[in-house]
Formats: C-alpha cells, sequence, structure tokens
C-alpha cells in the first residue's frame, strides 16, 4: 500500500480532484481513508434518492470515505452546516472546497478496481482484481 496525503484549496471540486488522483499516477485502485475541512457548498445523494441533493452555506467535512477507480470514484461524505445539522450520503459532483481539504489516500498496487452494472442492484457496482 502506498500513500498519498492531498489538500485542496478554494474553489476544488472535491469529486473531480479525487478522481484526477487515479489518472495522475497511473494507479487503478485507491481508498479514501480520511478527509476533513470546509465545504462552500455540497451536492449529497441520499440513500435511496435519484438525484443528489444541494446544501448551501459553509460546511465541515465530519468524515469522507470510498474507493476511487479508473471508471469513476464512490464516495460517502457527512458534513455539518453552521448550525450543526449533519447530512450525509454519497458525495455527488459540486462538493466545492471553502478552505482547505486535508484527505489521506491509500492506493493499492497490486489491486485494479472497476465499476461493471449488477444485475441484482441495478449500479456499477465495485469489482476489485488482484494483479499478481
Amino acid at each position: 500500500m502506498q500513500t498519498t496525503v492531498l489538500r485542496l484549496n478554494p474553489g476544488d471540486d472535491l469529486r473531480a480532484a479525487l478522481d484526477l488522483v487515479l489518472k495522475q499516477g497511473g494507479g487503478k485502485a485507491a481508498f479514501v481513508v480520511s478527509g476533513i475541512g470546509s465545504l462552500a457548498g455540497a451536492s449529497i445523494r441520499f440513500a435511496g434518492a435519484e438525484a443528489p441533493a444541494r446544501i448551501e452555506g459553509a460546511l465541515e467535512i465530519l468524515t469522507l470515505a470510498g474507493s476511487l477507480s479508473p471508471d469513476g470514484s464512490h464516495l460517502h461524505i457527512s458534513v455539518s452546516d453552521t448550525e450543526g445539522r449533519v447530512f450525509g450520503g454519497h458525495a455527488a459532483p459540486g462538493c466545492v472546497v471553502r478552505t482547505t481539504a486535508e484527505i489521506l489516500i491509500a492506493q493499492l498496487p497490486d489491486w485494479q478496481f472497476s465499476r461493471e452494472t449488477d444485475a441484482a442492484t441495478g449500479y456499477a457496482e465495485l469489482v476489485p482484481r488482484r494483479l499478481s
């Protein structure tokens, strides 16, 4: 396992930045181990929802975790607003960094992740394959 630490800056799109990690490094499999920071707004798809909800305003990232593959990421996030309300679900494009985001990524050089449509769920699900 190899680790990568990212610090994202104001205006960066969280999901787009994470999707670039594998593309730039040529990796085939990684996990987001931890992520904290702040967002200026977020798009989060709640459980069972078809489309993401938009949450505006200053938000704190409480947790961020997920898998990264060349076919795309699967990220879960929880955030709190200025009143301490917590929202969580799938991180969608549009989670824009407000001041900073600090993210720890574990890259798995012996693995390849892909996403393939699963007949049982109807979603593109993770298919892990060991390379060695």
